[in-house]
């Protein structure tokens, strides 16, 4: 490792073991002590400054730290707006690399000038990102037309972001072992794991032929779905460290003024977004983790095409922009660098969520979570499913704006509440989550932004709905398969019966109690223990007593007494 590689791996150590410190002085010890005003009176103020330092941090030092600063920000769930306010500005502001360098990197990757790569290349960045940048260019005469395709985007790695992220992933290491003594963190969550999960994306980041291949695999999920566009790729000027695709820069997600001014309403926008995502979610498992504004555009299309929303199935949510149709258009999107992969089972997990969220459910809610592995199977819910019954009957169905006009007191009031309740539950992140809730929280951050008004209860029911439509018909399935196996066990049942009564007149046949087995071996250890420990008094009495007339002998039964003693002790912990 290099000196400047040496000197960024102990900045990050040297600046998450001081907040550390500070946190657990503040949120632990204090309060243990009686002095709990303290962190309450300073926790906005600490955790303001806290961002602010961590927001200079990433800026200077880019590479990974950009991510886990755009990833605090948009947790909006968990962290306080003091947190995530300082720390959104960080999806844009990132210093562009010299052209220079990325001149040099791109060529020696492609292997040839890239004049001869390229009709021309902008110099001036469209985009600069924490591990890559992006320039508009002009793909060379005979090339745009192979491809049909003429201006393009060359995406090109951060020269040495492989030595970066190695460094940044040895420090978010050593910070994930840290954590992991920390029993308010391992109770619920396996930190070195996530921190394995978010090494995992970031080498998936980083290799651009990776990318692309996601880029395919989503635009087939898409395919026939004219709500959703994605860029082609030119393989041809591609590598693992060069992206070429098609450029498909149109309107920004959030920037209402200029889709008013394309004749689109922010507001239709919301709940098309809102759809796309729960289907790569919910129905495709393979999903855009990474869905912030800068990486989705509203593409107008020409009048008479089919407008978004149009594909939807009945009950869906999306609909045309407006109410004449005129104006229709698209989601696309771009940077399929983090995407998340959701399995069978997780993916049937979260349809339940969903359903259960619909329905106001505590019981199913907390069953899915229990399905998942979100909670553990043996946690006591009786109290949880209790305080989300009332938490729906309460706040179910509001949406953002209405939730900002509850009184914050009622919000404390029910935190203090059921707090403890959550505190005590065994909760825990099972594999890929970190991905899922990165993409929910974007999700829900971009419509809130496309309309202050945005209600997720009106997309999420809809959606539902059509779930539990499309369960219904996994049900019938699995009445079927249960009564096929119902008549196997009954066909097979005469047969089995037979063998039965034949064992009973040989006298052959043996019956166990489990539970009977358990009680007589905690009998037999119990009256060792007991052995043991009467053992033990007589030995250390006849020590004690031979010690004043024979010193060496009576010392030798005293320390021969610890061994029944440690035998009574520690023996009945076997088995249990």
């Amino acid at each position: 490792m290099s000196a400047l590689a040496r000197a960024r791996y102990r900045r990050i150590l040297r600046f998450a073991g001081w907040n550390l410190a500070v946190t657990w002085w503040y949120e632990l010890v204090l309060p243990r002590i009686g002095l709990n005003r303290i962190t309450e009176r300073t926790r906005a103020r600490r955790m303001q400054r806290f961002a602010r330092r961590f927001h200079v941090l990433a800026v200077e030092l880019g590479g990974l730290m950009i991510k886990v600063g755009q990833f605090m920000s948009s947790r909006l769930d968990v962290l306080p707006p003091e947190i995530t306010k300082e720390l959104e500005g960080l999806q844009d502001e990132v210093p562009p690399v010299p052209f220079a360098e990325i001149r040099a990197l791109a060529e020696a990757e492609l292997g040839m000038p890239l004049a001869r790569a390229f009709a021309w290349v902008d110099e001036h960045p469209v985009a600069a990102a924490s591990l890559g940048q992006a320039h508009r260019a002009q793909l060379a005469p005979g090339d745009a037309a192979d491809t049909g395709l003429g201006a393009v985007v060359l995406k090109v790695q951060r020269p040495g972001i492989d030595q970066i992220v190695e460094v940044d992933l040895a420090a978010l290491r050593r910070v994930g072992g840290w954590l992991s003594h920390v029993r308010l963190v391992y109770s619920r969550v396996d930190a070195p794991a996530l921190v394995e999960e978010f090494a995992l994306t970031s080498l998936e980041e980083i290799d651009y032929l990776h990318e692309a291949a996601s880029s395919v695999r989503f635009a087939a999920d898409f395919a026939d779905d004219p709500r959703v566009g994605v860029p082609e790729i030119v393989w041809e000027r591609t590598t693992r460290r060069v992206l070429t695709l098609e450029d498909v820069t149109a309107i920004k997600i959030t920037d209402a003024d200029a889709l008013r001014a394309a004749g689109i309403d922010p507001a239709s926008v919301a709940p098309v977004f809102a759809a796309v995502m729960f289907d790569q979610l919910f129905t495709n498992g393979f999903f855009h983790a990474d869905p912030h504004p800068g990486n989705i555009f509203v593409t107008p299309l020409p009048a008479g095409a089919s407008p978004a929303g149009a594909g939807a199935g009945a009950g869906e949510p999306g609909a045309v922009p407006d109410a004449s149709g005129a104006h229709p258009w698209k989601l696309t999107f771009i940077d399929f660098g983090m995407m998340g992969e959701v399995g069978a089972a997780t993916r049937g997990g979260l349809r339940k969520m969903l359903i259960a969220a619909a329905s106001r459910d505590g019981k199913g809610l907390v069953a899915a979570a229990q399905e998942l592995g979100v909670l553990l199977q043996t946690a006591e819910t009786a109290e949880l499913e209790r305080a989300l019954t009332q938490l729906f009957a309460r706040f179910g169905g509001m949406g953002f704006a209405e939730l900002r006009e509850v009184d914050p007191r009622e919000f404390r009031d029910f935190g203090e509440q059921f707090g403890h309740v959550v505190r005590s539950l065994p909760f825990q992140l099972p594999e890929n989550f970190l991905l899922i809730i990165r993409a929910m929280s974007l999700t829900s951050g971009v419509c809130s932004a496309l309309d202050p008004g945005f209600n997720l209860w009106n997309s999420v029911e809809p959606y539902a709905q059509q779930l539990i439509r499309d369960e219904g018909g996994n049900v019938v399935q699995d009445l079927g398969k249960q009564a096929l196996e119902n008549l196997g066990i009954a066909w097979r049942l005469p047969k089995r019966l037979d063998a039965l009564v034949t064992r009973v007149d040989e006298g052959s046949l043996a019956v166990t109690s489990p539970a009977l087995e358990r009680r007589v071996a905690r009998l037999e250890r119990s009256i060792g223990r007991v052995v043991s420990a009467l053992l033990f008094g007589a030995l250390l009495v006849a020590g004690a007593v031979l010690h004043a007339t024979d010193a060496v002998f009576g010392t030798v039964l005293m320390i021969a007494s610890a061994l029944p003693l440690l035998h009574a002790l520690f023996s009945g912990r076997r088995g249990r």
